[in-house]
């Protein structure tokens, strides 16, 4: 997007080696006009300007490699774990944009922090021998689900109803039932499953509770608050990173910029930051 991409203009003119890694186009593709940008004699779409951007970023040399980040980890330096393999670099830039929408699972925000973690490189450490569940049904869900494999063997897959979208083949068990709630009381203690209407209808459908100590929480892919919590970046009260006047988050090294670090969302912010 056009904070990402104007990083990498900057940093190719001044003789470094950026490297892009897209996962799509984001939150421009729902922009149908964009008529409120410097320099447009014309409106453009939302997708027309992230497309000049990219067009613009490889006349100049930037690499430009399309792919999904499932983790970053490191201090001083880093390693970004991408589905195209890792790369080692000196510093990490933040441009992922901003979800719009969280997912909406009863009890979800009620434990965060007692149970239920969106960083299992972080808090794996805490479920040693536990039995614990992964919400999600893309890559970043079995990289999660990986990580947490190191510290214990009972970890489960749930999609919340959605077909899993692995690439490879896996030994982590998978459900597929939709989630009613996460369930506990001082902390989780584990997972309502919803029945489906077949069965519902048949009058043998009544809803099922799964024990699960930890629920980690990885839908769609890993956005910049996900990334920036799994090598202890600080977010605000919103959840947006948390950036100096220079974007620099708490960790050295570890830049953001645009929709992910909260304020206006809008293109001439992401391009001054």
């Amino acid at each position: 997007g056009p904070a990402g991409i104007s990083v990498a203009l900057y940093a190719a003119r001044g003789n470094m080696n950026p490297l892009v890694i897209n996962n799509g186009i984001g939150a421009l593709e729902k922009a149908e006009k964009i008529e409120n940008y410097y320099g447009l004699e014309q409106p453009l779409s939302g997708k027309e300007l992230y497309e000049r951007g990219i067009s613009q970023a490889e006349a100049l040399g930037v690499r430009i490699l399309d792919a999904e980040v499932l983790g970053i980890s490191g201090f001083d330096t880093f390693t970004v774990k991408t589905t195209a393999g890792d790369f080692d670099t000196v510093s990490v830039i933040l441009a992922t944009g901003g979800k719009r929408s969280a997912p909406k699972i009863p009890g979800l925000k009620d434990f965060e922090g007692r149970g239920v973690s969106y960083c299992a490189v972080c808090d794996a450490f805490f479920y040693r021998g536990k039995e614990v569940a992964v919400v999600g049904n893309g890559e970043f869900a079995l990289h999660e689900a990986e990580e947490l494999r190191n510290v214990t063997q009972d970890v489960t897959i749930y999609t919340d109803g959605k077909e899993p979208e692995f690439s490879r083949e896996h030994p982590i068990a998978v459900n597929t039932m939709k989630i009613q709630a996460i369930e506990g009381d001082e902390r989780v203690s584990g997972i309502r499953l919803k029945s489906d209407v077949s069965m519902q209808e048949a009058g043998t459908g009544a809803d099922s509770f799964v024990p699960a100590e930890g629920v980690f929480v990885a839908l769609g892919t890993a956005g910049s608050s996900e990334m920036a919590r799994q090598i202890g970046a600080e977010l605000n009260e919103k959840g947006n990173i948390r950036v100096n006047e220079e974007m620099e988050t708490t960790v050295p090294g570890l830049y953001a910029a645009g929709d992910c670090t909260g304020g206006l969302l809008q293109v001439a912010k992401a391009v001054h930051d």
